[in-house]
């Protein structure tokens, strides 16, 4: 049912958004991934942000319908996520925990109908906030709006409404954010001449300061385990990426930014690995 009916909230602009900022890193990262015959997939993962380094172990168990996370990290944190599908049709419930943080908790249930989608998210602690989320439409043209409401002060943390249109080659979407004190509104379109690839443009304004940015990018098919995407924003950021598959399930992915507006300084560069049998 989730793919004949309108997404939901979240997704709005999120395919513009993942080929404008997604797989983009200043970090190296070296994650390395397997599965077993019973099912438990296994993800370690070694970060270096500077001159620090961080890391974590993750695990996946699939069991019939439902789907259970762990991470360790190297700040003693472990965090657990529990997604249950079809418990009742066309649902999902989605549990998550961090130890030792408790008030991270959150409780959500997603529900997909024909023509409309909803989610009600309740953080588990003493002053609970509640999160709720609604999209109607069809998977052509979508409505949209969502709010998190503070239950122990008793107001509205933020409310937000977006639209979005789905063509086979092309997406749009705007999103009123910040309580209507900003607006973002993207238009993404697939090009059979970049083999594959495709042509985004982003454009935010806030209102209060009446500050506006553009952001433009595309990406590139060079062939069938290679894509480079590029973005430009009119402060002057330019960014450049490479993706190279390495085998089935195994990706490079080395990413560089560059502020044209200072050429004096240097360039941040990023290089992500991710490796699986």
């Amino acid at each position: 049912m989730a793919g004949k009916g309108p997404e939901l909230f979240s997704d709005i602009g999120k395919k513009a958004r993942d080929l404008l900022f997604k797989d983009y890193s200043n970090e190296q990262k070296i994650t390395v991934a397997s599965l077993s015959d019973i099912g438990v997939g296994l993800n370690s993962t070694v970060i270096k942000r500077g001159g620090l380094y961080s890391g974590d172990v993750a695990a996946q168990y699939k069991q019939k319908n439902a789907v259970l996370h762990l991470k360790f990290d190297t700040e003693s944190n472990v965090s657990s996520v529990l997604t249950v599908t079809d418990i009742l049709p066309s649902t999902h419930v989605i549990a998550s925990l961090k130890f030792p943080n408790y008030n991270s908790g959150k409780l959500e249930a997603q529900y997909f109908h024909e023509h409309a989608t909803f989610t009600t998210a309740f953080a588990l602690n003493k002053s609970p906030s509640v999160d709720i989320s609604a999209t109607i439409g069809t998977p052509h043209i979508a409505f949209g709006a969502e709010a998190s409401f503070l239950t122990n002060s008793g107001y509205f943390a933020k409310y937000n409404a977006g639209v979005s249109v789905t063509k086979a080659d092309s997406k749009a979407s705007a999103i009123l954010a910040d309580k209507g004190d900003s607006l973002r509104v993207a238009y993404l379109h697939l090009f059979e001449q970049l083999n594959g690839g495709a042509v985004v443009g982003e454009i935010s304004r806030k209102f209060s300061t009446n500050a506006n940015t553009l952001t433009v990018g595309c990406s590139y098919v060079l062939n069938s385990q290679t894509v480079v995407k590029t973005k430009l924003n009119n402060h002057g950021n330019l960014g450049a990426l490479l993706q190279h598959q390495l085998s089935p399930k195994s990706f490079l992915t080395v990413s560089g930014a560059f502020d044209t507006n200072a050429l004096t300084n240097y360039p941040k560069f990023g290089l992500t690995l991710l490796l699986k049998p």
